[in-house]
């Protein structure tokens, strides 16, 4: 499906959990579009970058399409991109997830995996998050409020 600059457009590089995704976004009254062409991407509002699976054969499906160097000059021009599940991963500038591989770079840090004998990985459950500071993304989400993760590994940023 082609994008159009008035889209919300959540980045199809064959990974992602692309209908929850759009379904979302269209319940929250948004006009979700799909793209795996990297010029929609280059001419969009929003991006969205879902993911599911691993870091190294996302990252190669990103730059056998030329989707990573869309998304580069997409942030670069100043275009909001979410990042949900792997696609969060991605934007960081390594992970260590079966080996190491390079990221998108476009947030300092690495993604790690959980690692201590009381830690079960991977981590399935409800957690409570309370945000460092404030954020627009979290309008209306009161501290201590409880999120599901199924996860085994975190993101690690440089500096917040």
């Amino acid at each position: 499906m082609a994008a159009t600059a008035s889209d919300t457009v959540i980045i199809d590089y064959g990974m992602g959990n692309l209908r929850s995704v759009e379904k979302a976004v269209a319940a929250a009254g948004g006009s979700p579009s799909l793209s795996a062409d990297p010029d929609g991407v280059r001419r969009a509002r929003r991006l969205i970058l879902p993911g599911v699976g691993a870091f190294g054969d996302a990252m190669e499906n990103l730059r056998r399409t030329g989707l990573d160097a869309a998304v580069r000059e997409a942030v670069d021009r100043g275009t909001p991109l979410l990042g949900l599940c792997l696609g969060l991963e991605l934007l960081f500038g390594e992970s260590e997830e079966f080996g190491r591989h390079a990221g998108l770079d476009l947030i300092p840090g690495q993604v790690r995996r959980f690692e201590g004998a009381d830690l079960e990985v991977p981590h399935v459950g409800w957690n409570q998050v309370d945000p460092a500071r404030e954020d627009p993304l979290l309008g209306g989400i009161a501290p201590g409020e409880y999120f599901y993760f199924v996860h085994s590994y975190y993101v690690a940023p440089q500096s917040e």
